[in-house]
């Protein structure tokens, strides 16, 4: 990706049961397992608030190929960030960020921000198709959970206001 085609990012869950400790390296693996050339997001938050690094930005992401509003996948315009959880102990979806892993979100989305013209902040299941053609994605709509919490509300602060001129 060229660093000025990146105007978007979107947060995905491990969907790994809660305290479920995974590294960048074991989701590196299972992808691979499942055929990807390497792990798909470009950046992993561990359960102690760890980034680590995943897919360099130089290169299309494999992490989300819906389109959008674009007419491109998002693995092309986006960066795919990844936090270990989004199971609870049952294996249903739910928010398990630790504290450690909300400040390291919330400090790495205001990073890429600042070094990116990111115009939105999304959950995966966010990009799911607008089946009932309103506009919107609703949770009947979504195709997964992930990330298990809302994206859009949480980090709304984030987007940029865009001005509409005549």
């Amino acid at each position: 990706m060229k660093r000025e085609d990146i105007d978007s990012i979107i947060i995905h869950c491990s969907a790994t049961r809660a305290g479920q400790d995974l590294r960048a390296k074991d989701i590196d693996r299972m992808h691979r397992a499942r055929g990807f050339n390497q792990i798909g997001y470009n950046f992993v938050i561990d359960l102690d608030g760890t980034v680590e690094n995943g897919r360099s930005l130089s290169i299309d992401g494999a992490h989300c190929n819906t389109k959008g509003f674009s007419e491109s996948s998002y693995n092309k315009h986006s960066v795919g960030i990844c936090y270990i959880g989004g199971l609870d102990v049952s294996g249903k979806p739910a928010d398990t960020r630790t504290p450690a892993q909300r400040t390291a979100l919330r400090e790495l989305i205001a990073k890429l921000c600042k070094e990116y013209p990111i115009i939105e902040v999304l959950g995966h299941r966010d990009t799911s198709p607008d089946l009932d053609g309103s506009g919107e994605i609703e949770p009947a709509e979504y195709i997964k959970a992930c990330p298990c919490f809302d994206v859009r509300s949480e980090f709304s602060n984030f987007l940029r206001n865009t001005v509409i001129r005549p």
